[in-house]
């Protein structure tokens, strides 16, 4: 218990996938920076997951998805979605 003025921050790790992009963008309760972190997270996993046997199909999924996951970070950070999605056109 807290004594003579003292907090105690709580951190809570949540672990999201692709189908919580919404949620993390519209948590008022975390910071900008835990919202990109997370997202980014999501997005690497998803092409950590690929490999040389994925099919083409399952690679164009992927990209799909990760557009998507830039969609949501310029919602939260406009620079950096723009950045992002100039990036992943410039690769195509």
């Amino acid at each position: 218990m807290p004594q003579n003025g003292q907090r105690f921050i709580i951190f809570v790790e949540m672990r999201y996938g692709y189908d919580g992009i919404d949620k993390i963008v519209d948590n008022p309760i975390w910071s900008d920076k835990q919202k990109l972190d997370e997202l980014l997270r999501i997005d690497c996993a998803l092409y950590t997951n690929l490999g040389k046997d994925s099919t083409p199909t399952e690679r164009e999924a992927v990209k799909k998805m990760s557009k998507e996951i830039y969609k949501r970070i310029k919602k939260v950070n406009e620079l950096k979605g723009i950045l992002f999605m100039e990036s992943m056109d410039s690769t195509t």
